[in-house]
């Protein structure tokens, strides 16, 4: 199987569409007012109090289980060197 690419084809990957590589969707719907009641202000209440009794709950009622951070100063981006977000 032949891995290799030409620039072109990674520019184009990386740019044709919808940019960027993932995307943010809801996992509880959010088509009414009751929806949005519960998801936010007042029903955001009964969990948070919850956690507090209890924080391992957290990964029950949050996405805290479901998360990862990266976090890069952006100096060694594929050892290009200090490319940084935007130079």
């Amino acid at each position: 199987m032949d891995n290799t690419y030409r620039n072109d084809e990674a520019l184009r990957f990386h740019s044709e569409g919808r940019p960027g590589k993932l995307s943010i969707s809801p996992t509880k719907p959010m088509a009414t007012q009751r929806d949005l009641s519960l998801a936010y202000s007042p029903g955001v209440a009964a969990p948070c109090l919850r956690i507090v009794e209890d924080p391992d709950l957290a990964y029950d009622y949050t996405s805290k289980g479901n998360l990862v951070a990266v976090i890069s100063n952006g100096t060694a981006v594929l050892g290009l060197g200090n490319l940084g977000p935007l130079g």
